[in-house]
């Protein structure tokens, strides 16, 4: 039985989402235990509300604080540490749960997350890596903003976590990394980016050279390694885009009675495309480079949405990630790839 910790009270909706998530995740999981971290009364409501209760499979661990979604991560580390969240990490770190899962403040739960689980040995700082769909398939992108500005020891660490997670998750031994710079030439580039490419390139990874954004969604990686900063404009980026285009397809799809009336006719299509495309089947960022696993969902996600964050901390758990992530960069340290 595997038990993960859920930050009950977090995100833009709270039990509204955690708690119908947990339940359905539990239907179709049946070796997974849940402890809902959070205000007791607030979650018996809902459970209440939603015709279940506390079981064996179904625990209740009474938080008495909520962290904020624009709360001070400084403040929310110092002054609430009786908070959702901190309680939900502090089970990982007790041994109590195999991992956390919360919606709430990005900011926050990294810097929780990092103060009480510490991070691997080797590693100088987590990043956040998550999934992204492309034409071939998916692809796992970091860091996508818990490290603004990075050195290229960082970023070959960053590839070496990616690849070691593609590698325990999917199953695949050699996982494609690459490098995102603003062209394919070797003279293109910052100083930083070059020389990650020649540490990347020395390293035993198995490293396909740079791509351009465009490759994000066309290519056929199974990691790409960028700074923070990069990697959260190139994801709010996307997202801007992906909403950009849904608004013109219903505004198309509205003009006149013709369009209407192919609108109809393309439902199945657009029931597709929505489903293959869908960012709720892609939530779940891991908080990777942890001595424990964490895993951030959209602070916005619906039931849905929270439930594939919860599976993702599943699959992570059941595959050992950190624990491989620790092995691997022992080894690779003794062999001279990392320092």
């Amino acid at each position: 039985m595997i038990t993960i910790a859920l930050d009950a009270m977090g995100g833009d909706h709270g039990v509204g989402v955690t708690v119908p998530a947990a339940l359905k995740t539990l239907r179709d999981e049946p070796t997974l235990k849940l402890t809902l971290v959070g205000q007791r009364d607030a979650i018996e409501a809902e459970l209440k509300h939603r015709h279940a209760a506390e079981g064996e499979r179904l625990v209740i661990h009474h938080a008495s604080e909520v962290v904020g979604m624009d709360e001070p991560p400084a403040q929310a580390l110092r002054g609430k540490k009786d908070s959702s969240m901190r309680v939900a990490i502090n089970l990982v770190k007790e041994g109590v749960a195999q991992a956390a899962v919360s919606a709430g403040n990005t900011g926050a739960l990294m810097a929780t997350s990092r103060f009480v689980l510490k991070t691997l040995p080797g590693i100088d700082r987590p990043a956040i890596v998550t999934t992204l769909p492309t034409i071939h398939d998916h692809v796992h992108v970091l860091d996508l903003g818990a490290n603004v500005d990075c050195t290229p020891e960082q970023l070959l660490q960053f590839a070496i976590m990616g690849s070691i997670l593609v590698g325990a998750v999917e199953g695949e031994p050699r996982p494609r990394v690459a490098l995102l710079n603003i062209g394919e030439e070797d003279i293109k580039g910052n100083e930083v980016v070059k020389k990650t490419h020649e540490l990347l390139r020395a390293s035993s990874l198995n490293y396909c050279g740079y791509v351009e954004g465009d490759e994000i969604y066309t290519g056929d990686m199974d990691v790409i390694v960028c700074d923070g900063f990069v990697g959260n404009v190139m994801l709010k980026t996307s997202e801007g885009l992906a909403r950009m285009i849904t608004h013109f397809m219903k505004q198309e799809f509205k003009r006149n009675i013709l369009t209407r009336l192919s609108a109809l006719v393309a439902i199945p299509v657009l029931h597709a495309f929505k489903k293959r495309v869908d960012p709720r089947r892609y939530n779940g960022a891991t908080l990777i480079g942890l001595n424990g696993t964490v895993i951030k969902s959209h602070g916005g996600a619906d039931i849905l949405a929270f439930e594939h964050a919860i599976l993702e901390a599943l699959a992570e758990v059941r595959n050992n990630v950190p624990e491989r992530i620790g092995r691997e960069l022992t080894a690779m340290a003794a062999k001279g790839d990392v320092t």
